[in-house]
């Protein structure tokens, strides 16, 4: 059994209290988003897709609901449909643009089943190549991103835009 590790975002999840906080960051952060500035790739009318701060792999984005709920059966079945309908763009994109072997997508939901914020459901899409695993975040605290977002994130854009 291969294990995704990822040591070095100890230091985001330690960033959250165990109070839940007043302001959730995904409401903060697409209040704040301006598609020429921010770390946003596409929008649609339920839910906004945003490059994950801190990745797991190249690649790593979220699809989220713009509306502040925290479990699945709550959400609307417009939004359930965009969701879906967005990780299947996004996964094309990735793949015209990355060319990975294949994908984890998936959303933990509540903290005991390992969210980082879990005041704000959301969905991860993460690009996977065989061999993408290696010992430097384990021995070195450091992790090999091949690509910048920033340049990932126009790229995503340009894509999407031809489709």
């Amino acid at each position: 059994m291969q294990r995704m590790f990822s040591p070095w975002r100890s230091k985001y999840i330690a960033s959250f209290s165990e109070e839940p906080s007043s302001e959730c960051i995904l409401c903060k952060a697409y209040q704040q988003i301006s598609e020429n500035d921010d770390y946003v790739v596409t929008k649609g009318k339920c839910c906004y897709v945003v490059m994950n701060l801190y990745p797991y792999n190249s690649g790593h984005l979220m699809v989220v609901p713009y509306r502040h709920i925290s479990n699945f059966t709550d959400l609307t079945d417009d939004e359930s449909l965009e969701i879906m309908s967005l990780l299947k763009k996004i996964s094309w994109a990735l793949t015209e643009i990355m060319k990975p072997d294949g994908y984890n997508i998936g959303s933990n939901i509540g903290r005991s089943a390992g969210a980082g914020i879990d005041e704000h459901i959301h969905f991860h899409i993460v690009p996977r190549w065989n061999g993408d695993t290696n010992f430097m975040p384990i021995l070195g605290d450091t992790k090999l991103i091949s690509e910048d977002i920033r340049e990932t994130l126009m790229k995503l854009r340009k894509v999407l835009s031809i489709k």
